[in-house]
């Protein structure tokens, strides 16, 4: 279960699971409040039914409606495992699960409990974790926040994310870049543009050091609320010429293989998919030292660390990379033999599957 089928990464990993689960052994279902996005066609395509839950509000009379209708779902299907991947599917489908008496039961917690929650959100996530058979999460610094809080370590499972490296791998002999430049070297990130992702961050680095190499770019991809905030800094700090800003993509792998040096900017995250992928792509990685950021980058052996918000140390780490290419292709080679070696998306469906199979 997802709330919907966009672009972000609780999306992604859902999709992954459905698609690429041993079909021998399991049959995968997806319910979601809104059936609409980009993944929807990646599950059609592999065969994979989708329930449309009509939720618009959780205090809606449709709510109830939709309750009964997964209700019975579960019953004509003979469901006997739920899978809630996010937020809202932990505080809707959780419960029905358990009204329903799903044999299995797991709830996900893919980020940290901080400011982004409600207050009614953190009243009530408690209460879903008691329900659950176990709490899925992608990172060990999430793990530890959610210990922190009471939960106990014993109802935790730890699965990283996984990345399909058919998809996202290097093209050593690609010559042309996702977008007609000239580029000679490109700085750049994909992400939902967010104000917890402080891309601000980045756009003030590379103002400071757009000048160091003629042929220098930043490229944004990636949609939401921030772009126009972006793209007038960009215009403020006097770089919207060398800046491009592309719209959300289904595809992205060309787009990473398009980036020299990948930065993440996050003020929080526990294991960013599009970090993975970068590094998998061959990106030399720079990302804030953040939730479970450090799990994926070592600092000056697979890529660089920086303080979160911290404009003069991203400059630093970027000026590092700019003037030292040897080191840019290294700390890129050797990202994506981490990605390919720990993080690949096989190593990942077995961690869930093994989760699945653990319940009764």
């Amino acid at each position: 279960m997802v709330r919907e089928l966009g672009i972000g990464g609780c999306e992604r990993d859902l999709t992954k699971i459905a698609v690429g689960i041993d079909r021998s052994r399991f049959e995968p279902h997806v319910a979601t409040f809104r059936p609409k996005g980009l993944r929807r066609a990646e599950l059609e395509q592999a065969g994979v039914p989708i329930l449309h839950l009509d939720v618009p509000s959780f205090m809606s009379r449709s709510a109830i409606s939709a309750a009964w209708h997964m209700g019975m779902y579960i019953r004509r299907h003979r469901i006997q495992l739920v899978h809630a991947l996010d937020v809202s599917t932990d505080l809707f489908g959780v419960p029905v699960a358990w009204l329903f008496r799903v044999p299995g039961i797991i709830s996900s917690q893919l980020s940290y409990r901080d400011n982004l929650y409600s207050r009614l959100e953190h009243l009530l996530l408690p209460v879903t974790d008691r329900m659950s058979d176990r709490v899925l999460v992608n990172s060990n610094a999430v793990k530890e926040h959610l210990v922190g809080l009471g939960v106990r370590r014993e109802l935790l499972y730890l699965a990283h994310n996984g990345v399909d490296t058919r998809v996202f791998h290097p093209e050593p002999g690609q010559s042309r870049r996702a977008f007609e430049d000239d580029a000679s070297l490109v700085i750049g990130t994909v992400c939902a543009l967010r104000p917890e992702k402080r891309l601000d961050t980045l756009i003030a680095a590379f103002a400071k050091v757009h000048e160091l190499k003629p042929g220098l770019r930043l490229i944004i991809v990636g949609s939401g609320g921030e772009l126009p905030k972006l793209q007038e800094l960009s215009e403020r700090l006097g770089i919207r010429s060398q800046c491009h800003f592309e719209p959300a993509l289904p595809e992205v792998a060309d787009w990473m293989r398009s980036i020299d040096v990948f930065v993440l900017t996050s003020t929080v995250e526990s294991f960013p998919n599009a970090l993975l992928e970068a590094m998998a792509c061959g990106c030399a990685p720079v990302g804030s030292a953040v939730g479970g950021v450090p799990e994926l980058i070592s600092h000056n052996s697979n890529g660089l660390l920086f303080e979160s918000g911290n404009v003069s140390e991203l400059v630093d780490r970027l000026t590092t990379l700019i003037q030292n290419r040897e080191m840019l292709r290294e700390l890129g080679r050797r990202a994506c033999h981490t990605a390919q070696a720990q993080f690949s998306i096989e190593h990942h469906l077995r961690r869930i599957e093994g989760l699945y199979e653990s319940l009764p």
